[in-house]
This record gives C-alpha cells, sequence and structure tokens, in this order.
C-alpha cells in the first residue's frame, strides 16, 4: 500500500498546488491513503481573520474553513478511490503552544505533524535563525526548542524531518554523535508519550546526503523502542508528490523497522513493510 503523509497545498503559503488536483495525481499515483498537512507557523505567519490579515506584506496561515470544507467535499467525492486523512503541519514554538491548542480542539485531526521550523520567530529558511551563530550553536538551540516543546505540547502525531536545520547548514556533516545525548532525551520522551517520528524523503530534492532524518536517528529510534512512523513527500508541487516513498519503506526495513503507520482520529493504525 502507497501512502504520502507529508503533503502541502495551495492552502499553504508556500505552495500553489490545488488540492482537488493533489487527489487526482495521487490517484493516478496509485497512491491509497494521503494526508494533507499544510502549515501553521504561529509568530511569523497571522491567521485569515486577525488584524492585519488584508496587508499583502504578511504571510498567513491555513484558511482554516475553506480547507476543512474542501477537504470534506474531496473525502466524500473520492472515497471510492483514495483514503483521504485530515491533518496539518504545526510548526510550534515553545511561546506559541497556546494558540495551538485552541486550532486542536476546532477540528477533528486525523494527523498532526509537530515541526520547528523557526525559533523566537527567526526562520530558518531566510537564515535569520543562523546568523551570527556557528553551525554547533544551531543544532544546540534547535535541539534544546524542540525538547522544549515535546515536553509541553502533546497533541500532535509525529515529530517532522527531525533533523530539519541540516537543510540550512553544511548539508555534509553528520552532526549525530554531537547531539546524541539530546536526541536521546527527545526520542526517549516521545516514545513514551505515544508519539512518532516521520522519514521526510525531500532530503533528495534537497541533496542531503542521507535521509532525513539521518539514518543514525533512526537506528536510535528503533534501539530505543521507537515503532511509530510515517513516510512523507513533504510535496508542495505535482513532481514532488509520492517520490521516494517505496525507497524509504525498503530502507526502514533494511534497518530493522517492521511497520510503518497511517493515522486515523489521531490513533496510529500498523501496515507491514
Amino acid at each position: 500500500m502507497l501512502c504520502d503523509y507529508h503533503v502541502h497545498t495551495y492552502y499553504s503559503d508556500d505552495s500553489d498546488y490545488p488540492m482537488e488536483q493533489v487527489v487526482k495525481d495521487a490517484i493516478q499515483q496509485g497512491i491509497s491513503e494521503l494526508c494533507f498537512t499544510d502549515h501553521v507557523d504561529y509568530g511569523v505567519k497571522l491567521d485569515h481573520h486577525a488584524a492585519g490579515a488584508d496587508d499583502p506584506a504578511n504571510r498567513l496561515n491555513v484558511d482554516y474553513p475553506a480547507y476543512f470544507k474542501e477537504f470534506t467535499k474531496l473525502q466524500e467525492q473520492y472515497q471510492k478511490e483514495i483514503r483521504l486523512r485530515f491533518g496539518l503541519e504545526f510548526g510550534i514554538q515553545t511561546g506559541t503552544i497556546p494558540k495551538f491548542e485552541q486550532l486542536f480542539s476546532a477540528y477533528p485531526f486525523d494527523f498532526v505533524l509537530l515541526s520547528i521550523h523557526q525559533v523566537n520567530n527567526q526562520e530558518f529558511w531566510l537564515g535569520d535563525f543562523q546568523q551570527g551563530k556557528t553551525e554547533e550553536e544551531c543544532y544546540q538551540e534547535y535541539y534544546h526548542e524542540l525538547l522544549s516543546v515535546v515536553k509541553n505540547y502533546h497533541h500532535y502525531s509525529c515529530l517532522a524531518h527531525l533533523d530539519l536545520i541540516r537543510r540550512y547548514v553544511n548539508k555534509e556533516e553528520n552532526t549525530f554523535e554531537a547531539n546524541k545525548e539530546i536526541l536521546t532525551e527527545i526520542l526517549q520522551y516521545i516514545i513514551a508519550d505515544g508519539k512518532g517520528i516521520e522519514v521526510n524523503t525531500s532530503s533528495v530534492r534537497y541533496q542531503i546526503p542521507d535521509t532525513t532524518p539521518s539514518k543514525d536517528i533512526l537506528r536510535l529510534y528503533r534501539q530505543l523502542g521507537g515503532k511509530i512512523i510515517t513516510i512523507g513527500s513533504d510535496s508542495h508541487k505535482p513532481d514532488e508528490l509520492g517520490a521516494h516513498i517505496e525507497e524509504s519503506r525498503k530502507l526502514l526495513k533494511e534497518l530493522g523497522f517492521q511497520h510503518y503507520c497511517t493515522f486515523q482520529e489521531m490513533k496510529p493504525v500498523f501496515h507491514p513493510l
């Protein structure tokens, strides 16, 4: 069964991929189950109803009512051809947790990805966060923020692209050993909390010479008893949808995992690799 559990549409501010076209393309590819995970990043983006949302200089979060309405329509329309799951990607910071608590309570989620895209409202992709810091400091601050968030927020399913910061610093360097202690603490905590991680196949298009998260992190997760794992393309356009899903399943099996997961109503469903 082919599934993609990290998919963006034109409800994310960094994509113009129509939601229905995503569904049609997924069906064409033979994808059996797909979860939409459009971006929400409080602290650096505004909700559509917020003051200042009409200023084109401001970036916006998902238009939640429109997103849910279109999802519900497509889920019913294409139910005989594909299983669609409702999700979002929560770009959380410690200070924005209360807003995400409110958002989570407002909709019937199947799946939520927890991401760290910025710290202290400083974006990684713009380079603001990295400015004036060594790579070692970037990793340390990133992982400490992630640990703080997972200890204080619990309404999510999996950690997205766990070592994301590698995408924005030296991609060639594997910093696993330098950060193994805090990575172990993060993974032990989320395992005890009943949460999982994802394999994010965008590492290929970002030309990272490893998986995301790294194979070392995946091995550590398994060694610590982690079993909940999803696979997602992190797609924003047609040629990214479903990319490298099959290769990732083979890799997980080689690393000793026995299952991958999909989700329904925030509960993992295990499938043999």
